[in-house]
C-alpha cells in the first residue's frame, strides 16, 4: 500500500496575477509555504502544506487559452480541489474569518457530509478562476456520535438502493489488476 497519494496536480488560471495574491492569502491563512520557479523553463507558484518535506503539494500557472470555469457544467477537467483541514474549528474559522471578509463565492457553507465518511466536515467555495474548492476535515479516529450519524446516513441511501446486495462500503470497493497481473 502506498504511504503518500498526490504528488501535486497544476492548474492553469486565465489571471495568473490576480489568481497568485488570492492563492498567497488563502494558503497563508491556511499556514502553507510557497515557492515559484524563477521563470526558468516556465512560470509556476506552488504551495505546500508540509515544509521541508512536502507531502503534496498544488501548482499555479498562467493559461495560455480558455476564461473561468463552471463547475456545475461538469465539463471535462477538474470538478474541485480538496484541502486538508486540521479540525472543525478550522473549517468555522476559514469560512468565517477568510471567504467570507475576501468576498469569495461560498457555495456550500460549512457542514457535516456523514454520508462520506463519520465525522466529514466541508465548506466549498470557487476562486476566480472558476475553480471550485474544498476545505474538508476527516477525523482519524472519529466518535461514537459521528459514527452514529454515518450509519444513519448509510442506512438511508441504502433503502433508495435496493440493487445493492451488500454493504455500501462493499459495494463502492473496486479491485484494480496489480502490477504482476499487468505484467502477463
Amino acid at each position: 500500500m502506498r504511504f503518500r497519494g498526490l504528488h501535486h496536480v497544476e492548474l492553469s488560471v486565465p489571471d495568473y496575477d490576480d489568481a497568485i495574491r488570492f492563492y498567497d492569502r488563502m494558503f497563508g491563512w491556511l499556514g502553507y509555504r510557497s515557492f515559484w520557479t524563477l521563470d526558468v523553463g516556465y512560470r509556476s507558484t506552488y504551495y505546500m502544506a508540509r515544509f521541508p518535506l512536502p507531502h503534496s503539494y498544488i501548482g499555479i500557472q498562467p493559461a495560455r487559452s480558455g476564461g473561468r470555469l463552471d463547475p456545475e457544467a461538469r465539463a471535462t477537467g477538474i470538478h474541485h480541489v480538496a484541502l486538508w483541514a486540521r479540525g472543525r474549528r478550522e473549517v468555522d474559522r476559514f469560512h468565517r474569518d477568510f471567504l467570507c471578509p475576501e468576498g469569495v463565492t461560498v457555495t456550500d457553507p460549512p457542514a457535516d457530509y456523514p454520508v462520506y465518511a463519520p465525522g466529514y466536515y466541508a465548506v466549498f467555495f470557487l476562486d476566480a478562476a472558476g475553480i471550485r474548492w474544498e476545505l474538508a476535515f476527516t477525523p482519524r479516529i472519529p466518535g461514537p456520535r459521528d459514527i452514529l450519524r454515518s450509519l444513519r446516513a448509510v442506512r438511508a441511501l441504502r433503502r433508495e438502493h435496493p440493487e445493492w446486495r451488500r454493504h455500501p462500503a462493499r459495494e463502492m470497493m473496486r479491485r484494480l489488476p496489480s502490477r504482476a497481473k499487468l505484467k502477463r
